[in-house]
């Protein structure tokens, strides 16, 4: 089976996130891009942290064989980064998941990994990466939203 229908959509989603975070982080200042609604909710450096640390497990250690010990609690505690750092590992991580996605084989794509206890292709743990990563982009954009208020320039392509 060829999967180069996947390969084109991946490659089209995971760069329209990227564009499309970046696009929200550039109307921020460093100390907006740590605020959070309240002590339970996340920042969008959390946020940016927790995505990182997805794409490190699943794309670094699931896909490629890297040796990576994520440290998920450690990814979901606030911490200080400038927004400057969060558009650079945006940046790259997400053309990390471009590039490995637009060189993988079909039989790349079949290949099994453990998630969770379930075994999962690397082509449905990529969709289920898109997917995962949408949702908090919807929620960077609500906190930018609630930041900006009427200052908010939407990032729709």
């Amino acid at each position: 089976m060829s999967y180069d229908f996947n390969r084109v959509w991946l490659a089209k989603k995971f760069e329209e996130i990227r564009k499309r975070i970046l696009a929200a982080l550039e109307q921020l200042n460093d100390d907006q891009v740590n605020w959070s609604p309240d002590g339970r909710s996340h920042s969008i450096s959390t946020l940016i942290k927790h995505i990182d640390g997805n794409i490190q497990e699943r794309i670094l250690k699931g896909m490629l064989h890297q040796n990576i010990q994520r440290n998920r609690d450690d990814e979901l505690k606030q911490t200080f980064i400038r927004k400057s750092e969060l558009s650079q590992l945006v940046q790259h991580r997400f053309e990390l998941i471009i590039l490995t996605v637009t060189s993988m084989t079909d039989e790349a794509l079949e290949q099994k990994q453990l998630v969770r206890t379930r075994e999962r292709t690397s082509l449905d743990m990529l969709h289920q990466c898109a997917a995962h990563y949408s949702e908090h982009m919807g929620q960077i954009f609500y906190i930018a939203k609630q930041i900006l208020q009427e200052q908010y320039k939407s990032t729709s392509i």
